[in-house]
């Protein structure tokens, strides 16, 4: 290969921003890493929330704009600088921009961590944003004092991507972990996972009530919250004294404008919007986090469940599965 190599690549792209009928499927020139990138050809992509909110405009992007933050496959060259990869890697990877919806792309090499051979493809690419983002709410947002064995947390969606594996994560590190969730069926999966308690908020719209029972009035120590407007007041209302509430999405929009009073009025409470590539930001804490996520899926501690398949041309019918949370687990595109 030299440095004036390319190839045409199929690439999601959007236009403008709006519904799913915006992705288009498009040949784009696709050309050589520069310093500090690398170009992988796919195997598979990761589908997210996040990826509704680039393309809906909730997360503006410059237009045109590719989609997709995760995915895996082999690398096939890498930029000057770059001493972490070679070319023929397993690799997987959580990181912007986004663009992973394409059959091959250059990113960043940052957050591009080599995938162990135990893993397969289609695990990597799924678990990479997901698995990730469960490690860093709960070893790294964390409440006063920590989090530690018997300790209770709450978890939205536990029925998601990021829920499910939250759920066995929390079991592996002896946390009781209540979840919420839409039906009947994902509470018996979040509780399959590993969740001590599930709460059906269709059934049980006021969950908060329903945790101080579960905490015999004591609340929780905190909240992961990726729901947002809908869940906001009854997250505050279900902590402790002290209580974090943690919250990295907004699912049914944005949470209202807080006011700090209540934190006081309801026991001197913490908030935080934490994002999992502040956290990415760095080559080595990037390494050290897929390191652990790796560690616990190698283990079995932790098992990515791969529940929907679309191949990249379907990936209008994946959006719209999203949205009207049709899925289950984690989905990927296959390239």
């Amino acid at each position: 290969m030299t440095s004036t190599w390319t190839s045409t690549e199929q690439v999601v792209c959007i236009k403008a921003p709006g519904g799913p009928e915006q992705m288009q499927l498009q040949a784009v020139e696709t050309g050589m890493p520069g310093a500090g990138e690398v170009r992988v050809r796919h195997k598979a992509c990761g589908l997210n929330y996040i990826d509704i909110y680039h393309r809906n405009g909730s997360y503006p992007l410059p237009m045109p704009a590719g989609l997709g933050m995760e995915g895996s496959g082999v690398v096939e060259a890498v930029g000057e600088g770059v001493m972490h990869l070679a070319v023929g890697d397993r690799v997987a990877y959580a990181s912007p921009p986004p663009g992973a919806y394409a059959t091959a792309r250059v990113l960043p090499a940052r957050s591009v961590c080599k995938l162990p051979d135990n893993i397969d493809f289609e695990t990597g690419a799924a678990m990479m944003l997901k698995g990730l983002t469960a490690q860093y709410l709960l070893r790294r947002t964390l409440p006063q004092g920590g989090l530690q064995a018997g300790d209770t947390v709450l978890f939205h969606a536990a029925a998601g991507g990021v829920g499910l594996i939250a759920c066995q994560w929390a079991r592996a590190l002896g946390l009781r972990l209540i979840g919420t969730a839409g039906s009947d069926e994902k509470c018996a999966l979040a509780l399959q996972a590993g969740a001590a308690h599930v709460i059906n908020y269709r059934r049980e719209p006021d969950f908060a009530a329903r945790v101080r029972e579960l905490t015999e009035g004591r609340g929780v120590k905190v909240v992961y919250d990726s729901v947002g407007a809908d869940t906001w007041e009854g997250s505050l209302n279900s902590l402790a004294p002290f209580g974090l509430l943690a919250s990295f999405g907004n699912a049914s929009g944005v949470v209202p404008p807080l006011n700090l009073g209540q934190l006081a009025a309801k026991g001197s409470l913490y908030v935080t919007r934490p994002t999992l590539f502040t956290h990415l930001s760095t080559r080595e804490a990037s390494q050290a986090m897929a390191d652990e996520l790796f560690a616990m899926v190698s283990s079995g501690a932790i098992k990515i469940p791969v529940e929907q398949r679309y191949p990249l041309a379907e990936v209008v019918q994946a959006h719209r599965d999203m949205e009207a949370r049709k899925t289950t687990g984690c989905s990927v595109l296959l390239v």
